[in-house]
């Protein structure tokens, strides 16, 4: 069966892959679009084997916030041509999309949702066949609260999601903690939520910079303690200088809102910046 540009162009609509892999894909499966297809996604299985043990430090980071839900999604492949790429980053925010929809609770039950005929484990693997590069699942982070709000930094590297305690905060107050997030790089929300093997390090890393700067052994200990809270100071979402006014802390700004606002929970993920 004779292969016309239009069953190519029929073809790639369907599947994204290329001009010369559809018209391949057809040739070999004299012109049925189902066993072209399978064609396809088995060179995807192929290329992703292959790929195994390649590095995929580059990718697309997207966050979305939807009334009380909001999630981030970051899909990770081998070089930034790949990672730019329309179809790429469409293909990123459809599953963040669909991610919203679902709410699926971790990277496992996001890798088994269903869009379209396809599970998003299959989706990823049929565009690794597309583009011949190594792509994974970099992140998968949500929140539930009563407000939420999401963050994408310029360039598709670093997305944020916060939530607060009450309905209704101000779009601008809740941007501002988003953007807080992203250019700070907070730990955590408080210093009760500080693992203990962190606090353990910084300890142990203030103590030892006092003993080699001399300090008198008794007030190594009280010195590793000032460390520590200024470590607090510095990397603690709520006791952190607001980046607009370092004259005030976030919890600060927030209680200048309204005297009970909060923040319940965050996240930030980054690829490949800090």
């Amino acid at each position: 069966m004779a292969v016309t540009m239009a069953d190519i162009t029929h073809l790639r609509k369907m599947t994204g892959a290329g001009m010369m892999d559809c018209k391949n894909a057809l040739n070999e499966a004299n012109g049925d679009y189902d066993k072209a297809i399978e064609i396809i996604r088995k060179k995807g299985q192929a290329f992703a084997a292959k790929r195994e043990d390649r590095e995929a430090s580059e990718g697309c980071c997207l966050a979305v916030s939807k009334g009380n839900f909001a999630a981030i999604f970051a899909l990770k492949c081998e070089t930034d041509f790949v990672a730019i790429n329309s179809d790429f980053v469409a293909l990123t925010q459809s599953i963040l999309d669909k991610a919203v929809e679902n709410k699926p609770q971790d990277a496992d039950a996001l890798k088994a949702m269903q869009i379209g005929a396809s599970d998003v484990a299959s989706l990823i693997t049929d565009r690794i066949g597309i583009t011949g590069e190594k792509m994974e699942i970099g992140a998968y982070e949500s929140i539930q609260a009563p407000t939420t709000v999401a963050y994408i930094h310029p360039g598709n590297k670093l997305a944020t999601i916060v939530g607060f305690n009450q309905e209704n905060v101000d779009t601008q107050v809740a941007r501002d903690i988003a953007m807080q997030v992203a250019a700070m790089n907070p730990v955590a929300l408080t210093k009760d939520q500080v693992s203990p093997e962190v606090v353990a390090r910084e300890l142990k890393i203030a103590r030892e910079k006092a003993q080699e700067a001399g300090k008198p052994e008794a007030i190594l200990d009280r010195i590793a303690e000032g460390a520590l809270n200024k470590y607090y100071q510095e990397n603690t979402l709520l006791a952190q200088a607001f980046v607009k006014d370092n004259k005030m802390t976030i919890e600060a700004y927030l209680k200048k809102q309204n005297k009970d606002l909060t923040i319940v929970d965050f996240k930030r993920v980054s690829l490949n910046i800090d």
